[in-house]
């Protein structure tokens, strides 16, 4: 029989889903939970006994969202869940951030999330790091990814840069064996990335020369998809195995 495991998402967008490694975590015998963010009110008092307890959760993933990690006064649950995500790491547990699940781990360990020079928007391709230890999470040389943000992380201390590109030199990172955040979004579905143009839409956020036309986004194929999937099962796999 498949050992069971607990997988728990920290989800900011209504309607995310738990993204395009669903049925790959299911596939390992993978129990998957959620706490919504985006569902509680603004003046919400949230506390920290709120979360599942650390010792029940075998796998954290923290997924992507519209609001910056700074922005703890518009958002005052923000400074619980990065409270949490220290007491989580503190166990040295596998945990993988997704671009603003990213920018909370680094930021949670002390590490600046800010604003970009450029924005990017829309798919681009990152490149595999130099000088990356061998025992490292195996990055390919260059992978097309879908990218949505207009602040990035800072490496955090100890932590080891995996990728990287002209427009936003840090793209990856590693934390030991067993923590992995992603500036991009290898998460992505096709029915996620609907949303994000619904929101850019209505918001109209993003500007610059890094930031593709919405219709040609619109455009993408199930083929832009995959790269972005299989490193991410693969990102699973590894943190698993720490």
């Amino acid at each position: 029989m498949m050992k069971k495991f607990n997988v728990h998402y920290f989800q900011h967008i209504a309607g995310e889903g738990f993204g395009s490694c669903y049925e790959h975590l299911k596939a390992l015998g993978a129990v998957i939970t959620a706490t919504e963010f985006f569902a509680l009110p603004t003046d919400y008092l949230f506390e920290i006994d709120a979360l599942p307890a650390v010792d029940d959760v075998d796998l954290l993933i923290i997924m992507g969202g519209p609001m910056s990690v700074n922005d703890e006064a518009n958002f005052p649950w923000l400074k619980v869940e990065k409270r949490w995500i220290r007491r989580y790491l503190a166990t040295s547990k596998p945990a993988l951030g997704l671009c603003l699940g990213g920018q909370l781990i680094a930021n949670a360990l002390g590490a600046i999330v800010q604003r970009t020079p450029q924005p990017e928007v829309g798919w681009s391709t990152v490149y595999k790091s130099e000088y990356i230890p061998a025992h490292c999470f195996k990055v390919p040389a260059e992978i097309r990814v879908l990218q949505w943000h207009r602040e990035t992380f800072n490496i955090p201390k100890g932590a080891i840069r995996l990728a990287e590109n002209s427009v936003c030199p840090n793209q990856l990172y590693q934390i030991g064996k067993n923590v992995l955040g992603f500036q991009f979004h290898p998460e992505i579905t096709p029915a996620v990335l609907e949303l994000f143009i619904e929101h850019e839409l209505e918001e109209n956020v993003f500007e610059g020369p890094y930031v593709q036309s919405l219709q040609s986004i619109k455009n993408s194929k199930k083929i832009d998809f995959l790269p972005g999937q299989q490193i991410l099962n693969n990102a699973i796999d590894y943190v698993l195995r720490a």
